[in-house]
């Protein structure tokens, strides 16, 4: 006789997961996760049958929605017939997955090199800048997050890169364009883009011919959501064309439609010498990272050595995820859902922050958003944290990603609007907490 195996409670599946792992970015006494057992499109449940809204895709990454039954059928099919191959073999899937990534890339970026996350694709684009220029450093920006990994990490700009110094020298931050605080002090109506000028005075500074290249996300994600101007990326292209810089746009957040376009750096048509990217490739169903690279860097290593090498380089679990999910977003319409509903998310955040004293700002691009909150909208000091509204978030049934004072909406791209309303409801409700501490 066969026992049916008994179910975890969800006190003995937080327990056991307390016990027996880590939980990254924490401290890890204070650990609070929610046992999430299942989920469906832009929902998710814990394990006492507790349904969640899914505010922030998880961790920016499915954007297709949870357990889309194309993606999971793709995965159960590669993994009855071959579950891993060589890094130097070559499949089926790893190879439809280049043709596809190629087909939606922009410009000549025509051959991909796979890894496994965001953190590996950006290590390994920094050695191939290296190696295609002959040059040394790398310029980043301050409020950037790249990976955990240690030429990641260094490229990061934010806090979290602090603790693990020193990391792989060789890499220059620069300013940001924040613009609801510039840090060159100005206002939208008296800007004068020091935050692009002031990138060619680093150069300067540093040697254009010693920099290899510049890595900046689409749209800066987990340090605020912050929407450059548009002329940003354009001119940052033309100074990295003027002194012979690769231009490397990491979009491990910003890409797969997330801002309504393939890639973000598709709102501006301009083409990178590399993209980065992860999360949205498989929508996180498994793991999978890429480099993306121009004819060019491609023609380059096709007579010298890639010093680039992974056990799981195209590994082709992960790769019929991938081409999956790809089929997912031109299927299904997401992409285009994503800019229709995400025109409507950012209507709803400016009405909300008319009526909230606490919203300072919102930003938006697709459905790609957040708020900023501030005890004083003449001031802008921070409320921070938000511990109160997130605690509010969960007991109600919304789940997202907050960041100092910082509140994202960063939903699935297959909301409806009614779905999205009933997020924001929630929100709104929470906002409540904050109004009381503003003046």
């Amino acid at each position: 006789m066969v026992l049916e195996k008994q179910a975890l409670t969800a006190q003995e599946i937080v327990s056991m997961n307390r016990e027996y792992t880590f939980f990254s970015w924490s401290v890890q006494s204070a650990a609070n996760p929610i046992p999430m057992v299942r989920a469906e499109g832009i929902y998710f449940w814990d394990a006492t049958s507790k349904r969640y809204i899914d505010f922030s895709s998880q961790l920016m990454n499915v954007n297709i929605g949870h357990q889309h039954p194309k993606v999971v059928r793709a995965i159960q099919e590669q993994a009855a017939q071959l579950c891993f191959a060589h890094p130097g073999m070559a499949t089926e899937p790893r190879g439809l997955l280049g043709q596809k990534i190629a087909a939606v890339a922009p410009g000549d970026l025509n051959k991909t090199f796979f890894c496994l996350g965001g953190a590996e694709a950006n290590e390994n684009a920094i050695k191939m800048a290296r190696m295609f220029t002959g040059r040394f450093k790398v310029m980043s920006r301050y409020r950037s997050y790249h990976g955990a990994t240690h030429g990641a990490i260094a490229l990061t700009g934010d806090y979290r890169r602090l603790p693990v110094e020193p990391a792989m020298p060789g890499v220059v931050h620069f300013l940001d364009p924040y613009c609801y605080r510039c840090p060159f002090g100005w206002t939208v109506d008296t800007c004068h883009r020091e935050c692009i000028s002031h990138v060619e005075e680093i150069i300067s500074y540093e040697g254009p011919q010693n920099i290899a290249a510049i890595f900046m996300e689409g749209v800066t994600g987990s340090n605020g959501l912050l929407v450059p101007p548009d002329d940003y990326w354009p001119r940052i292209r033309q100074i990295c064309d003027k002194h012979g810089i690769l231009l490397v746009s990491d979009e491990v957040m910003s890409g797969w439609g997330r801002t309504g376009q393939w890639f973000a750096v598709d709102h501006w048509e301009v083409v990178p010498d590399m993209i980065t990217t992860a999360k949205g490739l498989t929508s996180g169903y498994v793991p999978l990272g890429a480099v993306i690279v121009s004819e060019a860097i491609a023609k380059y290593f096709e007579d010298k050595m890639l010093w680039c090498g992974l056990t799981y380089s195209g590994h082709p679990l992960a790769c019929a995820a991938g081409v999956a999910t790809l089929e997912v977003y031109e299927e299904d319409g997401l992409i285009e859902n994503a800019a229709r509903v995400g025109r409507t998310l950012g209507q709803r955040l400016e009405q909300i922050k008319a009526r909230h004293p606490s919203v300072g700002d919102v930003r938006s691009i697709g459905l790609f958003s957040a708020l900023e909150i501030v005890k004083d909208k003449a001031s802008k000091a921070p409320i921070d944290p938000l511990t109160e509204v997130f605690k509010f978030l969960k007991e109600n049934g919304l789940f997202t990603f907050v960041f100092h004072n910082i509140l994202f909406v960063v939903p699935p791209l297959c909301i409806t609007e009614a779905q999205l309303d009933e997020g924001l409801a929630i929100v709104e409700r929470a906002l409540e907490i904050t109004d009381k501490m503003s003046q």
